[in-house]
């Protein structure tokens, strides 16, 4: 039997949306002690940066903690600037990408509009949409022979009457980047049946939350595609989850549109301050992404040695396949025993026979190589 899942998972309907369980609730369920929980559900980093600790002591903020942040957080903006390649009024600021994503909601999608989404990918596409009251289209990926690529021809043809197109690259949860072109051809197609139909094109909502651990980025097809918002975040590659901040970057005109849905205030002067020195200077974060790809090669691997289906990934976590979700969820169940935290995949999902484990510190890993091979022994044994 299938564990309860203690992930966020797709929904199907607003009543249903729920958040991954606490670590307190993990503990009390499996009886494990706190200390002893690992979460290789959330596709974090196991340590923030150093910086951190010397902001923190230095104790000088964007503005005393007693008063609100600049409401346009200019320093943040006029930073993420520079590292992003684009004029300053390219940049919205929001708390975390998941703020980002419901402000393109907010202010592309009414009750009734019409929502694409390619599948498998991140579930809060779906959460964000039906919380407008629009109707979301769901389109198969291609398959892992082809690195679950988005279907054009199908994207497009579901696409007629969208007013958003949501899509993820590199995509959570497969861990795999667009092929080259895939992109910026269906923004080129989704503009010509606009045209040929005579209808606005829809907005496309690109969400790069990984985009630092793959080396590459679609920002600069901005320049052609008005409607094409970009999505970045401090809280992968910067492993600075906690602090949520997040980017759009888009055209003047289209930021115009989602600005008057930004909450003032919501990004906290601590969060302004150190985002931006970690911005200012990414040695840590480049580090990081050296890190991960090397403890992901090494995970990988291992896991494989373990008798795991893992495929590849250009991100900080791994997809791993099961032949069965009945098998997935033993596995999960195994793995949430000895305290590890997977992510899993309700039965309705295209992944549940998956799982998704993140890429954490070398002894973190070590003790999720350990527990693959306990469980692959005792599957063996009976």
């Amino acid at each position: 039997m299938s564990p309860t899942p203690v992930s966020m998972a797709t929904p199907t309907a607003p009543a249903t949306y729920t958040w991954e369980a606490t670590n307190e609730a993990v503990a009390e369920k499996y009886g494990v002690p706190i200390d002893r929980i690992v979460r290789f559900d959330l596709n974090t980093s196991p340590t923030p940066p150093e910086l951190v600790g010397r902001i923190l002591a230095r104790n000088r903020f964007e503005t005393s903690l007693s008063e609100y942040p600049p409401s346009d957080y200019r320093r943040l903006a006029e930073t993420a600037a520079k590292v992003y390649g684009v004029d300053r009024g390219e940049i919205l600021v929001g708390a975390g990408a998941d703020e980002i994503l419901d402000m393109a909601a907010r202010a592309f999608l009414a009750a009734g509009g019409l929502a694409v989404v390619p599948v498998p990918t991140y579930s809060m596409y779906r959460v964000v949409s039906e919380q407008r009251g629009a109707r979301v289209v769901p389109v198969r990926r291609l398959g892992p022979d082809r690195s679950y690529a988005i279907d054009v021809p199908a994207m497009r043809a579901a696409a007629r009457e969208a007013t958003v197109v949501w899509l993820c690259s590199p995509n959570n949860p497969t861990g795999r980047a667009e092929p080259p072109g895939v992109v910026a051809g269906l923004l080129d197609g989704l503009e010509a049946d606009a045209a040929a139909d005579d209808r606005p094109v829809p907005f496309v909502v690109l969400d790069e939350a990984y985009a630092e651990f793959a080396g590459e980025s679609l920002l600069g097809l901005r320049a052609k595609h008005a409607r094409l918002v970009t999505v970045r975040t401090a809280s992968k590659a910067y492993a600075l989850a906690g602090l949520r901040v997040g980017f759009a970057i888009a055209r003047r005109p289209t930021l115009e549109l989602m600005e008057p849905y930004r909450p003032p205030g919501s990004v906290s002067t601590i969060s302004v301050t150190v985002v931006t020195e970690a911005l200012c200077d990414p040695t840590e974060m480049e580090s990081n992404v050296r890190r991960v790809g090397g403890e992901r090669d090494r995970l990988r691997a291992t896991l494989a040695d373990a008798g795991w289906l893992v495929d590849p990934s250009v991100t900080n976590f791994l997809l791993v396949h099961f032949a069965s979700p009945e098998r997935a969820g033993r596995v999960a169940e195994g793995l949430l025993r000895r305290g590890l935290v997977p992510r899993t995949f309700l039965a309705e999902h295209p992944l549940s026979d998956c799982l998704r484990v993140t890429v954490r510190a070398a002894h973190e890993d070590d003790r999720l190589i350990e527990a693959a091979l306990e469980i692959a022994r005792e599957e063996a044994a009976g």
